[in-house]
């Protein structure tokens, strides 16, 4: 993701997951373009924004919580999840919150 994701009027929901990388990256980048190709779809994704290096924070946006725990419970997703305890990830922590405000600023001129 290299831009700020596009979301509804408040309330909806952000999940923030906050990883630091372990040595072993193989297949790392491709199970990750493949998990943001597949929430895409999933009912109730709103958007994502992510910035990957040693340590990672990805923060996507959905509609409910019955929306997220979907997406937790999705079979594709499991599998990541997996490979990820077992190879990508040294440490990690997930955050869950109710977005009751945003604000923006666009400075571009156009």
């Amino acid at each position: 993701m290299s831009q700020i994701a596009i979301t509804p009027k408040p309330p909806y929901y952000c999940v923030v997951f906050s990883s630091e990388m372990s040595a072993s990256v193989e297949g790392y980048a491709e199970m990750a373009q493949t998990m943001v190709e597949l929430a895409e779809r999933q009912d109730g994704f709103l958007g994502m924004e992510s910035a990957r290096e040693q340590l990672g924070i990805t923060v996507s946006y959905w509609r409910s919580l019955a929306d997220i725990k979907a997406w937790k419970l999705n079979a594709e997703h499991i599998e990541a999840q997996r490979l990820g305890h077992e190879k990508w990830y040294a440490a990690f922590t997930l955050r869950i919150a109710k977005v009751e405000r945003d604000y923006s600023f666009n400075g571009r001129s156009n």
